[in-house]
C-alpha cells in the first residue's frame, strides 16, 4: 500500500469514527505503530487531523484553537486578504466576521480610508478604530477569549440593525454540497446574518477549509457574490461551486511593488 492510501484510510476512517487510536490503526492497515505514527505527525503538520496522545481526532469534530489556525497557511491567508481589501473603496461600510483568515484582510485594510465597520472581532476593531478616520462599531454579546471574539444572541440582535456595502465572512468548513459550515451554532447563525446583511457578501476561505464537514450549516450561502481563496477548488467542490451565483476569485500570493 502506497503511504498517500495508507494516509487517505486513516483520514477516511476518522470521517467515520471521529476519533482512532494508534492500536486500532495498526490492526486495520496491518503496518507498524511508528509508521502509523509518523502518518499522525505528517496530517497533523498538514492541519489535517489533530494528534492526541495514542491516536488522532477528526478536525470535522472541532475547531482548532485561534492559535493553532494562525500557524496554517498564514501566507495564503493574507493573499486572501490583499484581494479582498482590493474590493473595498474608501468610505465604505463593511461588516468584519472574526477568525484568522480575517487577520489578514484586517492587516490589507490598515491603509483604507473612512470606513465604518462593524465587527465582533476585538482585534480588527481594535486595529482599525480610530486609524485613517475609521469608525468601529464593536458587536456585543459573550466574549470568547480565545477567539477575541464576541458571539451569541445579543451580538446577532445588534446586527440586525444594519446593512453595509460589503460583508466579509470566514470559513469553519467549506464543503463539496455546497455548504458554508461552522462548529458551533452561534457563529453559524451570527455569519449566516452577516451575508444576508450587504450589497457584497464575500466568503474568504484558504485551502485548508476545502472539503471538510463541521457540525452546523452557516445560512445564505446562496447570496454570496464572491468567495475567495488562495487555491483553485478541485474535484467535487469545484464542481459543487459552480452551482452558485457566487464568482470564484483566487488571490495571488505575489505582491507587487
Amino acid at each position: 500500500m502506497l503511504a498517500e492510501q495508507r494516509r487517505g484510510m486513516i483520514l477516511d476512517l476518522l470521517g467515520e469514527k471521529g476519533a482512532v487510536s494508534i492500536t486500532d490503526l495498526h490492526r486495520w492497515l496491518k503496518v507498524s505503530r511508528e509508521t502509523i505514527r509518523r502518518d499522525i505527525t505528517r496530517l497533523h503538520r498538514e492541519n489535517r487531523l489533530r494528534k492526541t496522545h495514542g491516536g488522532a481526532l477528526s478536525l470535522d469534530t472541532f475547531e482548532p484553537t485561534f492559535s493553532e489556525r494562525m500557524s496554517v497557511n498564514m501566507e495564503g491567508k493574507r493573499a486572501i486578504g490583499r484581494a479582498a481589501a482590493a474590493l473595498v473603496p474608501d468610505g465604505a461600510s463593511i461588516i468584519l466576521d472574526s477568525g484568522t483568515t480575517i487577520q489578514g484582510l484586517v492587516e490589507a485594510l490598515m491603509t483604507a480610508r473612512r470606513l465604518t465597520i462593524i465587527t465582533n472581532d476585538i482585534r480588527a476593531g481594535t486595529r482599525l478604530g480610530g486609524h485613517n478616520d475609521n469608525r468601529v462599531l464593536m458587536l456585543g454579546g459573550d466574549l470568547l477569549p480565545d477567539e477575541g471574539a464576541m458571539m451569541g444572541r445579543d451580538a446577532t440582535a445588534m446586527l440586525a440593525n444594519y446593512f453595509v456595502d460589503f460583508a466579509f465572512v470566514g470559513a469553519g468548513a467549506l464543503s463539496p454540497h455546497p455548504w458554508l459550515m461552522d462548529f458551533t451554532r452561534e457563529a453559524a447563525e451570527l455569519r449566516g446574518q452577516m451575508l444576508a446583511l450587504a450589497r457584497r457578501p464575500v466568503v474568504l476561505a484558504d485551502h485548508s477549509k476545502f472539503n471538510r464537514i463541521a457540525s452546523v450549516r452557516v445560512p445564505n450561502l446562496e447570496k454570496v457574490r464572491d468567495i475567495i481563496v488562495d487555491r483553485p477548488p478541485t474535484g467535487e467542490l469545484a464542481k459543487a461551486l459552480k452551482t452558485l451565483p457566487a464568482e470564484v476569485m483566487v488571490a495571488s500570493l505575489t505582491t507587487t511593488k
